[in-house]
């Protein structure tokens, strides 16, 4: 079972440093054009705060050096990321992201590294820290399912609505309502021809 554990961790460390470098044509593309055009440095600056507090979980969990590691590469990659965004970015750009790493980058991991040292021991500690992890992956990489969930709401009420058209589509209530239509129903008067107008 140590093993399997072993490559599981393995298989998952080596999908963390593939997400890590993803954004790579990204910023080939920054430093081609030296202007961060459109772009934000603020998922950069989260992956940061994702990668330093996985590296801290790994560093105080028993058995975490392959944790540790990945993620202090992506420490290494994020950083480079945020410097070519600084580097890149206009003034007020720049401005922001310096704003962002400050609270994000060295306030967050501060206050959790404090409270996790000095107020927590042993397997608390590690769970707590695991927690403090896991829910910031979550919202993270949950993060574009605003916009998934809606589309997926729409694509659910969509099939429920083809669903029943196609349970109705040849009823024999609607045969009914068309023959009364081709008997020339929809020709009678609801009004009398002959009624004053007033």
């Amino acid at each position: 079972m140590e093993g399997l554990s072993f490559f599981v961790g393995v298989i998952g460390n080596i999908i963390s440093v593939t997400v890590v470098l993803s954004p790579i044509k990204t910023f080939l593309r920054i430093v081609k054009h030296r202007s961060t055009e459109d772009f934000e440095s603020f998922p950069y600056v989260i992956a940061l705060l994702g990668t330093s507090l996985w590296c801290y979980y790994g560093v105080i969990k028993p058995g975490g050096f392959i944790l540790a590691t990945t993620n202090g590469l992506g420490i290494i990659i994020e950083l480079v990321y945020v410097t070519l965004f600084i580097i890149y970015a206009p003034l007020r750009v720049r401005a922001k992201t310096a704003i962002y790493l400050g609270i994000l980058n060295v306030a967050v991991p501060a206050i959790v590294i404090l409270i996790t040292l000095f107020t927590m021991h042993g397997d608390l500690r590690i769970d707590v820290l695991g927690f403090v992890c896991a829910g910031l992956s979550i919202v993270m990489y949950g993060s574009p399912l605003v916009v998934v969930v809606p589309n997926g709401i729409g694509f659910l009420l969509g099939t429920a609505q083809m669903v029943l058209y196609a349970m109705y589509w040849k009823s024999k209530s609607s045969q009914n309502i068309s023959e009364e239509l081709e008997d020339g129903w929809q020709h009678k008067h609801f009004i009398s021809e002959n009624s004053s107008e007033d």
